[in-house]
């Protein structure tokens, strides 16, 4: 799983990321909101850890943009600030829990996996993506209603293209995709896949942006 680490202290933007990075995730950083927006512009991300104090602006203000734009998936707010109102300004503006500096690693930890176990059981219904519904509990893709046959490989690149709708998805977070199912992983395994799917689901359905990766397109195009 990957996450974003976003935090303008230094020794605990790094300690914070060496310890998610022992857990088994992997991890950006971020030190201000400019870099913390292009990370997440490119997609892929499994959780972000969010402080409140950026240097170029207001960590909750960020949040409800990234809320506003369709990001699904647990964010954890990191707050020097104990006062009531600012976790609560927090909570409402889309965080799904805080921890206050300083805090306790496997704390932080456990709270994550807490909001993910949250997640996950919210997900077993339906999700509407255009044409398509995608049913992440039982593994299937529906088109128009009708059920397309997929592989495992096949499966585990839908669910990863259609986590986050509309961003373009890198390359690199796709094959870690596949080097967690099978790891005899071609130079070229990625590519023969996407083939494969684009025959199934209709080639429109997935959009290569070059040297970046791809976009899953719900919608037929020019409807």
């Amino acid at each position: 799983m990957k996450l974003l680490i976003v935090e303008d202290q230094p020794s605990l933007l790094d300690a914070v990321s060496v310890y998610m990075t022992r857990q088994g995730f992997v991890v950006d950083q971020a030190s201000n909101l400019k870099i913390a927006q292009s990370y997440v512009n490119s997609g892929g991300y499994d959780g972000i850890f969010l402080d409140l104090g950026l240097p170029d602006g207001n960590g909750a203000d960020f949040l409800k943009q990234l809320r506003a734009g369709g990001f699904v998936a647990p964010i954890i707010l990191m707050t020097a600030r104990d006062q009531i109102s600012d976790r609560i300004k927090g909570l409402d503006a889309g965080a799904d829990d805080y921890v206050v500096k300083p805090f306790d690693l496997d704390e932080l930890h456990a709270r994550f996996h807490a909001v993910l176990r949250r997640y996950q059981s919210a997900s077993t219904s339906l999700t509407k993506l255009g044409i398509f519904e995608i049913d992440r509990s039982g593994h299937r893709l529906l088109r128009l209603g009708e059920e397309v046959g997929l592989t495992a490989k096949e499966w585990a690149l839908i669910e990863r293209l259609t986590r986050h709708p509309n961003a373009v998805v890198p390359k690199e977070s796709l094959e870690e995709t596949l080097y967690s199912i099978d790891h005899d992983v071609m130079s070229n395994t990625l590519e023969v896949h996407i083939s494969r799917i684009r025959k199934k689901i209709g080639k429109e359905h997935i959009e290569t942006h070059r040297n970046l990766g791809y976009r899953f397109i719900g919608a037929i195009p020019n409807e």
